[in-house]
């Protein structure tokens, strides 16, 4: 049998156009990626959550739709959308996600701004502690959550994970509900947030939940713009119980010119860029998706539309 999958972004589509059908045909799937076709005949949708197609009523044969990014708020509401919906968790954007948290991590705790920025040729022979000697607390403990925290853990940074509900990592001090989100945050001195946007994390830290970490300390956001209280985090750095916030990611993106956040000295803006979907591993993950559905075989990465995640 061969089956009909439906590339739906098409603006992403010349990225796919090679590595997709390599990666069905190595999974052993015959299947004809196209960019078109009538509804009736599809039976599985590539998707991205930007993409012009947003009605999937007509998709009725569709067995699944496979999700080409790891967030799936703008999606998780949809009405029409009856089918599995799958979430992208790609190896090559884990990688990224990870190098980017240890990265900015190591910046702070090292304290290279110290030296990389000084005009005044300054000579401060203060050594930083050691990673086990730095509390870092990593608010979510999902795919990229949980390979952050294990990475900074190998580095012997004091790592806690923290979860909205009970989840055990090896080598992890792990917290969870919300009792254990205050203990997670009181003393950090790093604090990466990693959860998915429901309305259970947004605004997850506020006016409130900033007064929990060490003075000083460094909050650093790859995760979802709308986790964090812009205005909140600008009064906790204007009264240094924050010390440095590093954010990629933000409610309105791009961020707007004016945007505060552009001009602080106190917030390191990066555009978007923490991690990225590798066309070559995501076409893999797809491929792996649609041969485990078409064998009878539970799929992976499977959206609970209750939690949104």
């Amino acid at each position: 049998m061969t089956l009909t999958v439906l590339f739906a972004a098409p603006e992403l589509w010349p990225q796919y156009e090679t590595h997709l059908p390599k990666a069905l045909a190595e999974a052993g799937v015959t299947a004809n990626v196209v960019v078109a076709a009538a509804p009736e005949m599809v039976d599985f949708i590539v998707y991205a959550p930007s993409a012009p197609l947003q009605d999937f009523t007509p998709y009725r044969n569709c067995r699944a739709v496979l999700s080409l990014w790891a967030g799936v708020e703008r999606i998780v509401g949809n009405e029409t959308l009856t089918q599995p919906l799958c979430r992208m968790v790609d190896p090559g954007l884990t990688e990224g996600m990870v190098e980017w948290v240890v990265g900015h991590t190591l910046r702070h705790h090292l304290g290279m701004d110290r030296h990389i920025i000084n005009p005044g040729h300054v000579w401060d022979p203060i050594c930083p502690p050691l990673a086990r000697e730095r509390r870092v607390t990593v608010l979510g403990l999902g795919a990229l959550g949980t390979a952050c925290a294990q990475a900074l853990a190998a580095l012997n940074f004091r790592v806690t994970g923290w979860s909205r509900t009970e989840k055990s990592v090896p080598g992890l001090h792990c917290l969870w509900g919300e009792a254990g989100l205050t203990t997670a945050l009181e003393g950090a001195e790093i604090v990466v947030t990693l959860l998915p946007k429901t309305p259970a994390t947004e605004n997850i830290l506020n006016a409130e939940s900033l007064t929990l970490p060490a003075r000083g300390a460094v909050i650093l956001n790859p995760g979802r713009g709308a986790l964090i209280d812009d205005d909140a985090l600008l009064a906790a750095l204007d009264t240094g119980q924050i010390g440095h916030a590093t954010l990629d990611v933000f409610r309105t993106e791009p961020l707007p010119k004016d945007h505060p956040f552009w001009t602080d000295p106190r917030v390191t803006v990066t555009p978007h860029i923490a991690a990225d979907t590798r066309a070559v591993s995501a076409a893999r993950v797809i491929a792996e998706n649609i041969r485990r559905n078409v064998a009878g075989e539970e799929l992976l990465h499977l959206v609970n539309r209750r939690l949104g995640y």
